[in-house]
């Protein structure tokens, strides 16, 4: 069984520009480092994702055709005999899986970022795509497949009531919907082998979930388990074994890090398999054919393995050994070979076929491979401490050639993830790397709030928008001011969705912490976001309220109001870059509009670049590109750091800049290029 079930959803939430500084970098060798080409970090990739087919016969990737991402196949054993299945023109296809009967490829796919994405399929021996769930307004979610049923899926469909998604079981050679389960306030389902609907799971008034049993298509009046906010982030089903006897879980309740239990789904006994004090578990690994558990992830500093069963114990070993840190993609039904894929800080994704029986590996792609020899740095895990003695898992990637810690202080850009409700991770980031080639070192922060560290560090963050989860960066600042790695005169703040408004929060409430700052898709004002979040996130807007605050009080509009970056607008002195989507479901245009709008009536200069064709964040590679070389440059007049031109990047994108082109570097020339 392969179930998707999501407990929650997350954000992936001045005065005149400083003069130009002069280049500082980490001595000669910094010098001597070349620069990497943004294209070879924010391009597309030259083939991602590999996956085997269930019957191990085919070899499934995406990779560019006439330059956007689409899904190629190749027979398993003849990879250089591939042809691609798709032909999308503008919107890259981004994920893709195969169906339990290894007959067609399924991808998902949205127009211009809105995230209404629709479900699509096509043969693997070629034929026109089929889009499944062709309804205007409409987001699909695949809620289950099975290895055992191949004819059929269950999918998600939010067109009769946009709140919700009811379930439909769609036969996958005639593309007939048939309505499973109408859903009137659940957060979704869990199904079994035989995608029979075993579990409802709604939310309750504390943020947290109920868990009722579905006995004869029946819902249960009493749940059989619940949980509160606190466990919210970190308790959820993994799936049912095979014989429907057990249920797996991720479960934190009378605990603080997130344990695996196997529940005995007769008698409702939950039994410890594995458990780290450090840390949750993060990921799993369940049998194809049995569903069995077989191994479990904690990512505490790195990611590390736990294995529960014998059989797998080698696979897992030789892996590691070989590979480093390394990531399933695929595997077979017989279970005799996989597809993984590498996550090393200094290197770009390696896609290998491994062969368990023969204990081989064969290279199949690199992801990157233009990356070859480039000057890439290393990832750092370093433990930081909270003025109140938390203990923050940070990343700190220096530019090649500064060693463990640099020979003076570097310019810094801190970097803030989304969510909040997410972290960083240990691997391959390729905007870190961008950073430190241009010659900053590069802090990335699980401050309170973040998820994976146990759920006190999570609930932690709870009421602390704005204030101490801003706090926890303030000190990641200062750890590394007292380090030597920082000059404290140039640190930037930059972020993409909650990093954005971490971004926003660090000019207004603190205008004097940093020199500049980078916001990517961000929201102003927590008053309008919270009014304006997709009607699909109905499921998820009590656990928002209760760790934000509730819009429909005046105490909830006043904390609000006051932990909006857009009250405090007119404190700005520092340079600030903003890059939005038009088409953003979740932070809104308007978010980055209403703070533009303050600063101009204020007269604070402010650089504004709107994509019309994207949502949350730049999926298209020529956008991406644009806006990093935007912001390579305003970052090198505020910083000192080292930039590529913008050449015509901003030409090749469909960048529009509604405000502020003359305070970003080069900017203004490239536009007037067009």
């Amino acid at each position: 069984m392969r179930t998707l079930h999501l407990a929650g959803a997350a954000l992936l939430l001045a005065a005149l520009p400083a003069p130009a500084l002069p280049a500082q970098t980490s001595g000669a060798r910094m010098a001597e480092t070349p620069l990497i080409e943004r294209s070879k970090l924010f391009g597309n990739p030259t083939r991602a994702q590999g996956r085997l087919s269930p019957d191990g016969r085919w070899l499934s990737w995406i990779a560019p055709a006439d330059g956007v991402l689409n899904v190629w196949v190749a027979p398993a054993d003849a990879p250089e005999r591939a042809r691609v299945l798709t032909a999308e023109k503008v919107r890259p296809i981004r994920q893709h899986s195969w169906a339990p009967d290894s007959a067609m490829i399924l991808y998902v796919n949205d127009t211009g970022g809105d995230e209404d994405f629709h479900l699509y399929g096509v043969p693997v021996t070629g034929g026109p795509v089929r889009d499944f769930t062709p309804f205007p307004k409409t987001r699909a979610t695949i809620e289950a497949v099975s290895d055992r049923v191949t004819d059929r899926i269950l999918v998600g469909l939010n067109n009769r009531d946009p709140r919700w998604h009811d379930v439909h079981s769609l036969d996958l050679k005639t593309g007939k919907l048939t309505l499973v389960r109408q859903n009137d306030g659940y957060t979704g389902f869990l199904a079994d082998e035989d995608l029979n609907l075993r579990v409802a799971i709604r939310p309750n008034r504390e943020g947290g979930q109920d868990y009722f049993r579905i006995v004869d298509g029946k819902v249960a009046d009493v749940p059989f388990l619940s949980h509160g906010l606190d466990d919210s982030q970190t308790t959820q089903p993994l799936g049912f074994s095979a014989d429907g006897g057990t249920l797996y879980w991720i479960d934190s309740r009378g605990r603080d890090t997130a344990g695996a239990f196997a529940m005995d789904w007769a008698t409702g006994k939950m039994t410890l398999l594995a458990e780290d004090r450090r840390a949750d578990v993060a990921g799993a690994l369940l049998h194809p054919g049995t569903g069995r558990l077989e191994a479990v992830q904690v990512d505490y500093l790195k990611p590390e393995w736990t294995v529960l069963d014998p059989a797998v114990k080698d696979d897992i070993a030789f892996l590691t050994e070989r590979l480093g840190n390394w990531v399933l993609g695929s595997r077979t039904q017989a279970d005799d070979r996989w597809t993984v894929a590498t996550d090393n800080a200094r290197e770009a994704s390696a896609t290998w076929l491994y062969d368990r029986r023969a204990k081989r590996l064969t290279k199949l792609f690199d992801t990157r491979p233009e990356l070859a020899g480039a000057p890439l740095a290393e990832m750092q895990p370093v433990e930081i401490a909270t003025r109140d003695g938390k203990t923050m898992v940070s990343y700190l990637t220096l530019p090649v050639g500064a060693g463990a810690r640099p020979a003076a202080p570097l310019p810094m850009v801190l970097l803030v993830h989304g969510g909040p409700w997410s972290r960083d991770t240990y691997g391959f980031d390729g905007l870190s790397q961008f950073l430190a080639n241009r010659g900053y070192a590069v802090l990335q922060v699980n401050f309170r709030g973040s998820t994976g560290f146990g759920k006190a560090f999570t609930n932690a963050g709870n009421g602390e928008w704005g204030a101490k989860m801003h706090g926890d960066l303030l000190d990641a600042v200062d750890w590394a001011v007292k380090q030597g790695v920082a000059d404290p005169r140039r640190v930037a703040i930059m972020g993409g969705s909650y990093g954005g408004y971490a971004t926003l929060v660090g000019l207004t409430f603190t205008p004097d912490a940093f020199a500049c700052g980078v916001d990517i898709v961000g929201p102003s004002n927590l008053v309008t976001l919270l009014s304006t979040v997709p009607p699909y996130w109905e499921s998820f807007r009590k656990q928002l309220i209760a760790r934000m605050a509730d819009p429909d009080t005046e105490e909830g509009r006043a904390w609000l109001r006051e932990r909006s970056p857009l009250t405090h607008a007119d404190r700005i002195s520092k340079p600030l870059l903003i890059g939005q989507g038009a088409n953003d479901p979740r932070v809104k245009q308007a978010e980055s509009d209403q703070i533009v709008a303050a600063m101009q009536a204020k007269g604070i200069p402010v650089t504004y670049v709107l994509f019309p064709d994207e949502g949350h964040g730049f999926a298209r590679p020529e956008n991406n590109i644009a806006f990093m070389a935007i912001a390579e440059n305003f970052l090198a007049s505020c910083l000192g750091g080292r930039a590529e031109p913008i050449g015509g990047t901003v030409r090749a994108s469909s960048a529009k800049v509604p405000h502020g082109a003359e305070f970003a570097p080069g900017l203004k020339a490239a536009l007037d290029g067009r």
